[in-house]
């Protein structure tokens, strides 16, 4: 490999060396010339696309042609064929010097340096661009293409690339773009006035700004009950409402993270180079502050804050909420407030979206396991960890985040003296998370425009962009798993845009399903694998508009049909632009059960009813209560929930294939249990491997009765438990009890959290 990469060099070196216009030869007859082309087409593509050579694809095929293409970062310079690249470094030296010093020995010019970025903007003869690839120092080479309008890079390596999702054209979407579904940002604030939370016509899709800190005493003052019944209609409730509402304000968001989720959630970045679109452009955002311009906060405001959105839910159309938020907690998901809460909005039929924290490595560099935060250890809510797309589109490059926590969780209750974790497998998917352009906020005032605390404080987050930075339409770059948590929150309002009857363990259960395996991650580090919005865009479509209102009145039981009349299943695979991948084809159960197969997409399975928490041994069922009244609209309005354990019924249907069999064993050191990688167990699914469930599961008696499923014996870590090779058992974040904080800009003993701050190469 190494000599057909030097004859590579030799061939571009020679070739581009020349004169401009002594070029006779195509591009293929030179290859044949040097003895590289026995097959010309099948060897010429194993050179373009050859890895050691750091070289895009694009500037490959240029470099590769006998003509000087129309591209606005090639030309020719007194006769010499000369390319302008950004060179992305690999080096320790921030300054990158050694790469800019062999830049200039190969007749270069360095344009800019980015230092945050570790990339360089550089000026080259064409023929010294192979001999650049191989400095040891260059990560990555590529041309420095023309800004266009097409997709954001948020959207293509989403799974937005194209008609099966939506197109654009004339200031407007066509397709989904997540109208008509409200998204709950449960965060520091949201930044309305931007122009990135704009409508095609220039109205705010923030309908409203609320701060829950204004509703708790946090000053510590008060005396006896100074709580409230949310009753419809009277004038407690009006007060309240008053009282957190924030009709005006120039600083909704003075930490700056809210606006920032919420961009990537829905934000409209078209405008913009570079263009910053998020992943449900039209959706609603409702705003709900719960962290003071420190980004820290208490829970009982994320808590009081979830219970306004379950009350308006319905009357807003309120769907999906996100929390890039982060909670410690030692106790088991039964038990902890913040996962009851989480669970409460999960049976009124929202869809609950966190982030599985930031945490998966040490201050040592260690790689931590068992890192997840609350409330994203919940079995009921959709747990999202951060994947480094490495600034591309092309999905071949992508790989896990260091700092993105890994599972199992392990909060737990003591049991006759003993600590039993609840050791369920999260997160559940993994999304785009590193260094993800958005919205940056800051005062709304033409004459005294001042960033938010973010900003201010790591300027260099909004220098990476590039961006002009013009009031209204300012961005910035963060990173970490609440930066990705918000892209699955958008893809969650478009599935919803597609098939509004879904309710949220399908949802769920269909991410994970369409979701592509990260070559090389496992279980506990990417859950399913990557998000793929047209996969799970796709499989909505295919399914009946009803299930939600048939599963909750009996008429669709367990085991009869979702497919919609004359729909059948997606072929389990999704071909973009930037690539084409094989499905995960498998979703998470139970806690600490991996299924798979056709059955779980085209039948109706019990655990996808969302009043249902399953986890283990304990299947729990919480439904909500309505309030009633003159003048109170029917099953409307959240007066409470009743929490009972769930009686005898089916949780998961025949034919439906167990792949948690396929895992094996725990083993760190043997890679199998819940240290299976993914891509490995997806591709034993795909070739029909797995034992088919003839009886299924079903719960019976309060036991949960099935057939080899539960692997809980081979797929269960011991407490305390440290293991070889620098993988480290977390005992907890070593955050104070009580206190809730952003995922961005915080820093935690033990934890090596700078990656999920400035992102990692």
């Amino acid at each position: 490999m190494k000599n057909l990469v030097s004859a590579f060099i030799v061939l571009i070196e020679t070739r581009l060396a020349a004169p401009v216009r002594r070029r006779p030869l195509a591009a293929a007859a030179l290859l044949a010339s040097c003895g590289l082309l026995a097959a010309p087409t099948a060897q010429a593509q194993t050179l373009l696309n050859n890895p050691l050579t750091k070289l895009a694809s694009d500037l490959t095929q240029v470099l590769l042609s006998p003509l000087i293409p129309a591209e606005s970062w090639s030309r020719e310079i007194d006769g010499v064929r000369t390319v302008q690249l950004v060179v992305a470094s690999k080096g320790s030296d921030a300054d990158m010097s050694s790469l800019r010093s062999y830049v200039l020995q190969l007749g270069g010019v360095v344009h800019v340096r980015h230092s945050f970025a570790r990339s360089l903007t550089v000026q080259l003869p064409a023929h010294r661009v192979a001999a650049l690839s191989l400095h040891p120092d260059v990560l990555s080479v590529a041309p420095n293409r023309k800004v266009r309008r097409t997709a954001s890079t948020l959207e293509r390596s989403s799974g937005i690339d194209g008609a099966a999702v939506r197109g654009y054209s004339s200031n407007s979407y066509s397709g989904l773009d997540g109208s008509g579904v409200g998204i709950a940002v449960i965060d520091s604030g949201v930044m309305s006035q931007h122009r990135s939370f704009d409508d095609r016509l220039g109205l705010s899709r923030v309908t409203k700004n609320l701060n829950l800190r204004n509703a708790n005493i946090g000053n510590w003052l008060g005396n006896g009950d100074g709580s409230i019944s949310l009753q419809p209609n009277t004038l407690a409730l009006s007060t309240y409402e008053t009282a957190i509402s924030v009709l005006s304000s120039s600083t909704f968001d003075a930490y700056g993270h809210g606006t920032h989720v919420a961009a990537v959630a829905a934000g409209r970045g078209f405008y913009q180079t570079p263009d910053t679109t998020g992943i449900a452009p039209g959706a609603k955002i409702y705003d709900l502050k719960v962290l003071d311009s420190e980004g820290q906060g208490t829970l009982s405001d994320v808590i009081e804050a979830i219970q306004w959105v379950v009350f308006h839910a319905r009357e807003y159309n309120i769907r999906v909420i996100n929390l890039s938020v982060a909670a410690d907690s030692t106790q088991s998901w039964e038990t902890d407030p913040l996962c009851i809460a989480v669970r409460s909005a999960t049976a009124a039929g929202v869809t609950v979206v966190v982030a599985a924290g930031n945490f998966g490595l040490s201050d040592q560099n260690e790689q931590v396991y068992g890192s997840i935060s609350s409330p994203g250890n919940d079995p009921s809510v959709i747990t999202v960890g951060s994947a480094n797309t490495r600034g591309t589109v092309a999905r071949a490059d992508d790989s896990i985040n260091h700092f993105s926590s890994r599972g199992p969780t392990r909060g737990g209750k003591w049991v006759n003296g003993t600590f039993v974790a609840d050791n369920l497998i999260k997160p559940d998917l993994v999304a785009p998370g590193n260094r993800v352009f958005a919205a940056a906020a800051h005062r709304a005032s033409v004459l005294n425009a001042q960033w938010a605390t973010l900003a201010q404080t790591y300027p260099a987050l909004l220098a990476e962009t590039g961006a002009r930075q013009a009031y209204r339409e300012t961005l910035m770059s963060l990173s970490g798993t609440s930066i990705a948590a918000p892209v699955v929150s958008g893809a969650v309002a478009l599935m919803l845009q597609a098939n509004p009857g879904l309710t949220p363990p399908l949802i769920k259960a269909i991410l994970q399903y369409s979701a592509q395996p990260l070559p090389g991650a496992n279980l506990l580090q990417q859950g399913a694998g990557m998000v793929n919005i047209e996969g799970a865009v796709a499989i909505a479509r295919a399914l009946r508009t009803d299930i939600a209102s048939a599963a909750a009145s009996g008429a669709l039981k367990p085991g009869q049909p979702m497919l919609a009349a004359g729909k059948t299943l997606p072929t389990p695979r999704t071909s973009l632009p930037s690539g084409s991948f094989g499905w995960s084809r498998m979703a998470f159960a139970g806690g600490n059960q991996v299924l798979g197969g056709d059955a779980l997409m085209s039948t109706y399975q019990g655990f996808y009813n969302p009043s249902l928490t399953w986890a283990g041994t304990v299947v729990r069922q919480r439904k909500p209560v309505y309030w009633s009244g003159l003048l109170i609209p029917a099953n409307t309005f959240v007066r409470s929930f009743t929490d009972v354990p769930a009686v005898n019924q089916t949780l998961v249907t025949p034919l439906v294939v167990n792949a948690g069999a396929l895992a094996g064993m725990t083993s760190p050191q043997g890679r199998t249990g819940l240290f299976r990688p993914t891509a490995e167990l997806a591709a034993w699914l795909a070739g029909g491997s797995g034992p088919v469930l003839k009886t299924g599961v079903v719960l019976g008696n309060g036991l949960v009765m099935s057939e080899g499923l539960v692997m809980s014996e081979g797929l269960v870590m011991s407490e305390g438990l440290v293991m070889s090779e620098g993988l480290v058992m977390s005992e907890g974040l070593v955050m104070s009890e009580g206190l809730v904080m952003s995922e961005t800009g915080q820093k935690l003993v033990r934890f090596n959290t700078s990656g999920a701050l400035r992102g990692e190469p």
